[in-house]
């Protein structure tokens, strides 16, 4: 009989529940892109690629889910994955909630982005089992991930929320922090999984 963990485990690493996973999270990478229209619109084109945080990242995971349907790890693609996912779930997370206290509401749209994007975060966690990634592919995400915080607070193209741009410095501190953290969090995967291999 299996345990609990190893049928859950199963059942996530399953080939049509993998599917299912990429067929959802592709809508919402498509979704995430048409989101960000209006400020894509009226963006400088070197900074396009910086503007839509949250899609680039379950689009990341797409690319990720992809290779292991077929057997594969891309393994800087997942090391990008796991720490953008984490980051922007829990950083719109955040920001909307910021954005709740400050205006009273946030409305139907609001909590959508709210469950959205924590599922990101969660989703990112629960397939700590199917990473590979290496140190180099860490460094490499870290330094994306960084780079991407500069372009925000830095050339001013973090996502809008208008309700909350008297904030942008604090949560420029706060984003980074959290990227660190991500950061870290990689770091913890990476070792761990290298730990038990030489059990």
């Amino acid at each position: 009989m299996m345990s609990f963990l190893a049928r859950a485990w199963y059942l996530l690493t399953h080939r049509s529940f993998l599917t299912l996973l990429f067929i959802i999270n592709f809508l919402g990478t498509v979704y995430g892109y048409y989101w960000y229209k209006w400020q894509l619109a009226v963006t400088d084109p070197q900074f396009l690629i910086f503007v839509p945080d949250s899609p680039t990242a379950s689009l990341f995971f797409c690319i990720a889910i992809i290779g292991w349907i077929i057997g594969k790890n891309f393994k800087l693609i997942e090391a990008l994955a796991l720490i953008t996912l984490v980051k922007y779930g829990l950083w719109a997370v955040v920001m909307n909630l910021l954005t709740l206290v400050e205006n009273g509401a946030i409305g139907p749209a609001g909590w959508m982005l709210v469950a959205s994007h924590f599922l990101m975060a969660v989703e990112a966690i629960l397939y700590f089992g199917k990473y590979r990634f290496g140190t180099i592919h860490i460094i490499i995400a870290a330094i994306w991930t960084l780079h991407n915080d500069v372009i925000d607070y830095v050339y001013g193209q973090m996502p809008t929320y208008r309700s909350i741009e008297q904030y942008a410095h604090h949560i420029g501190y706060f984003t980074f922090w959290l990227s660190i953290a991500c950061i870290l969090l990689a770091y913890l995967v990476y070792n761990k999984r290298e730990y038990l291999h030489k059990l």
